[in-house]
């Protein structure tokens, strides 16, 4: 067997992934998160809640960077303040184009890509989504500003998932 054959002892054996499912099925477990030395396999099941910045929470002037694992978390709206259609007009939602792992810098040490209050061009990178060892920069595709950021760092992504919203009227 090579190096990399899983053996029936590795956290990444295909049997063992498919009866960790049939356990997260049948106990209504979300996820399932394993180590094995440097290596990690993360299952989960179900939608995850969308993070946005608060209503009514500016943000400072100088725009610090959020930390990794502190993401803004939504406050909810009272049922008769929910925008209409209408108002959401100029905010253009960044989705996933592929099933991957969302990455929102380059490296865990840099900056990110965005940050709530960016203003950004379409050709600018807002994230990075890794799908078979493979870092595909995502760029914004629309102009304006960053008003939220809808998942967190190293977080597994769909195709089509919301990652971004973009309000096109600060251009």
């Amino acid at each position: 067997m090579s190096d990399l054959e899983p053996g029936p002892d590795d956290v990444f054996n295909v049997d063992r992934i498919r009866r960790l499912v049939e356990l997260m099925e049948q106990h209504d477990l979300r996820e399932v998160d394993l180590r094995q030395a440097e290596h990690r396999i993360r299952l989960r099941r179900g939608s995850e809640p969308i993070y946005t910045m608060p209503a009514g929470v500016a943000a400072p002037a100088a725009f610090a960077p959020a930390a990794a694992a502190a993401p803004a978390h939504s406050v909810p709206a009272p049922p008769s303040a929910a925008p209409s259609d209408a108002a959401e007009s100029h905010i253009v939602v960044v989705k996933s184009p592929m099933v991957g792992t969302f990455y929102a810098r380059a490296n865990p040490k840099a900056e990110p890509y965005v940050k709530i209050g960016d203003i950004v061009a379409p050709e600018t990178t807002v994230c990075i989504i890794e799908a078979m060892k493979v870092f595909n920069e995502i760029p914004a595709e629309v102009a304006g500003k960053i008003v939220a950021v809808l998942v967190d760092e190293e977080e597994p992504v769909d195709h089509g998932r919301p990652l971004f919203k973009i309000d096109t009227r600060h251009v």
